[in-house]
């Protein structure tokens, strides 16, 4: 079984209800696999945590139909229960026209929608609110309502009274408002679940708090299959290549289908941590992914020797790939409230932390010859989310992209070239139209084979 978590809007409370309802099925013993749709790092963090299943992210932009359709069934199939959660509005998406909307996804995967309500400030008025979104393309199997952020008993009753009375959707779950279901949120969204201690115990509250109040039941059937449809793909490559990756407080904006690929190329992936190991593991190659460098400035720079091990280790010409907050990290300094805090040093270029976003959203990069890697793609659909800039580069800086749509670097320009490292504002996917991991992963052997 699988149910498509949408709203009316934005920050109509989703996430949190996702997370609940995760926790929840999770508890009955349940394989719950998630998905988010779009290109959000930080709450498939926290679905990740509140499933036990890894997150995968659906994606019109960059990823054709039969992608999207494969990955899914791929890890559905394996599920008890699968919950999607959407982004925005059930109908919001870049076209006016649709196509790549929350309902769109659930039209082509064959899903029924849950829609999220906040009732904030409306009682009656919620009735024509869900039968426009139910009346608005009849192809969108919209099966039930949460609604969320209820003041109370009589609140309640008015809301269903008049969803009940003006249309034929069936409310599954009537959420209160409550202070134990805020989580703190910063400028890209949510706080991600690495950085908070209490993250458990947050989903362990919200789990409890939406069994009891959503008729989890009537939303999934619960019935567990004898035997699944399918059995997890094993990895039967002998691993002969050891990447590091930088996994903690400060980085942890990763694809899990980018990390799978990894492992079936045959390569190990080595973690650590950027605030507490003083140098790198053995390694073959270095990915350093995107996070919050700048809410832990001190103690990243406070570690030396690991700033240092990083510094010698890719002027030595270790093979490395590093994504905005990455890219921050191999910068000389990061100042952030007049405060400047030395990094690792090896890109010649300061980064400044902005109050504004510099960068956020959907980009496309053309590859120019000074890229490594020898990317066979014209063109590259991708996105960044940064509230930081470089100053000071290098002049001599060359460059792997040209910024066709969005800002990168300099508005022209993304991804700096140095040694054998590669490092960029934008957030790249292993797709079929930029198979990234599989040209990173053929450099590594490449050099590793001319030493």
């Amino acid at each position: 079984m699988s149910v498509y978590l949408s709203a009316a809007h934005k920050s109509s409370g989703k996430t949190v209800v996702s997370l609940g309802i995760c926790g929840a099925l999770s508890a009955q013993k349940l394989t719950v696999q998630p998905f988010k749709k779009g290109p959000d790092y930080i709450d498939p963090i926290w679905l990740t945590q509140a499933s036990g299943q890894a997150c995968y992210n659906l994606d019109f932009y960059n990823m054709t139909e039969a992608e999207i359709i494969e990955l899914y069934q791929s890890k559905h199939s394996l599920a008890d229960v699968s919950i999607i959660e959407g982004n925005k509005g059930l109908y919001d998406g870049m076209s006016v026209a649709g196509g790549d909307a929350n309902a769109d996804l659930a039209k082509l995967l064959n899903t029924p929608v849950v829609l999220v309500v906040d009732t904030t400030g409306i009682t009656r008025g919620v009735a024509p609110l869900v039968k426009g979104y139910q009346d608005f393309d009849p192809a969108v199997n919209i099966a039930g309502v949460i609604l969320n952020k209820v003041a109370g008993e009589r609140h309640q009753s008015k809301l269903i009274q008049a969803i009940e009375h003006y249309t034929d959707l069936e409310v599954i779950g009537s959420v209160r408002r409550s202070k134990e279901l805020i989580i703190d949120e910063r400028h890209l969204g949510l706080m991600p679940a690495n950085e908070t201690p209490q993250s458990q115990a947050f989903i362990n509250t919200a789990s409890r708090l939406i069994a009891d109040q959503v008729n989890l039941e009537r939303m999934v059937d619960c019935q567990v299959e004898a035997e699944k449809t399918s059995q997890a793909a094993i990895n039967l490559v002998e691993p002969k290549l050891t990447v590091a990756v930088a996994k903690d407080q400060c980085f942890g904006f990763y694809y899990q289908d980018d990390l799978d690929k990894f492992e079936a190329l045959g390569v190990k992936i080595s973690y650590f941590d950027s605030l507490s190991d003083q140098q790198l593991p053995e390694c073959d190659g270095l990915f350093i992914g995107g996070g919050f460098p700048e809410m832990q400035l001190s103690s990243l720079s406070g570690n030396q020797s690991l700033l240092s091990d990083i510094k010698s280790k890719i002027e030595q010409g270790l093979p490395t790939y590093a994504e905005c907050g990455g890219l921050m990290y191999l910068t000389n300094q990061i100042t952030s409230k007049d405060e400047c805090y030395p990094m690792v040093g090896v890109i010649d270029a300061d980064t400044k932390m902005t109050p504004k976003p510099i960068g956020r959203g959907y980009v496309q990069l053309a590859p120019l010859a000074a890229h490594p890697w020898q990317s066979v793609a014209s063109t590259i659909k991708a996105h960044e989310f940064h509230y930081s800039t470089l100053e000071n580069i290098d002049l001599n800086t060359r460059y792997a992209f040209e910024v066709l749509r969005g800002v990168g670097v300099d508005n022209k320009r993304d991804g700096i070239v140095k040694y054998n490292l590669l490092a960029c504002y934008t957030h790249l996917r292993n797709l079929a139209g930029n198979q990234w991991v599989v040209q990173f992963v053929d450099f590594i052997k490449t050099k590793k084979n001319s030493l």
